[in-house]
């Protein structure tokens, strides 16, 4: 089997790892987001009380449109909470909800992971826009610019390796924010212990879609390289 046969191949679990990621994610969430809390706390009264028990009483709380569109801004200091989150009084509410404003506790505690992945998002910007330009255009017009191509292709290739890493950096993040949400909303009284499971089993699903981000990045990157090294024979 060639080279480049043999990175298409990789694209098929590829597809398959963030298939059953979203799955878990969408099935978990579809399930507690009906399984209502003993306290009753909303997404939006878990934020706040978090944020306010830590400090962090100018970190404002948004919502905004979308389903799980949730995130946390570094750069506004504010977390956005979509409108089911905001305004549910789940255990899928409240892990979500607890779990973007972990992020906001890793920057108040400047966690190194966020910042190095905060400081390489402008660069990963550029890198998405100039991975797939560069790797086609080595792909495509080799008969035009002869040996430059094969460079143009390689520098593509190191683009999405950026993007592969920036995946990479992003699993510590996300894991260490469900902890700190998981251990706020037990010590904080937001959910019973008894829901902790549930809680856990949510924030599970959820970091799987990272998991299977970087699994998915880092398949594509290898594909690549074989492309790249089959092209060079």
């Amino acid at each position: 089997m060639s080279l480049m046969s043999s990175g298409w191949i990789l694209i098929i679990p590829a597809m398959l790892i963030a298939l059953w990621a979203q799955f878990k994610l969408r099935s978990n969430y579809a399930h507690f987001s009906k399984v209502g809390t003993v306290r009753g706390y909303t997404g939006a009264q878990t934020a706040r009380e978090i944020l306010d028990r830590n400090g962090m009483p100018n970190v404002e709380i948004y919502e905004v449109e979308g389903t799980l569109s949730d995130h946390y801004d570094p750069s506004k200091r504010a977390v956005f909470l979509s409108r089911e989150i905001f305004h549910g009084n789940s255990v899928a509410s409240v892990s979500v909800a607890a779990h973007e404003v972990g992020h906001a506790l890793q920057h108040k505690a400047a966690y190194g992971p966020l910042g190095l992945r905060m400081a390489l998002v402008p660069v990963t910007g550029i890198a998405t826009n100039m991975a797939m330009f560069l790797i086609l255009g080595g792909i495509f017009l080799s008969g035009v610019l002869g040996p430059i191509s094969n460079t143009l292709l390689w520098i593509g290739v190191g683009c999405y390796a950026l993007l592969a890493f920036f995946q990479l950096v992003t699993l510590p993040v996300e894991y260490d924010a469900s902890a700190r949400a998981k251990e706020q909303l037990l010590r904080l009284g937001i959910v019973d212990p008894r829901e902790s499971s549930g809680v856990s089993r949510m924030l599970g699903a959820a970091a799987l879609t990272y998991v299977a981000a970087m699994i998915s990045a880092v398949l594509e990157l290898i594909r690549l390289i074989l492309l790249a090294r089959s092209r060079e024979h």
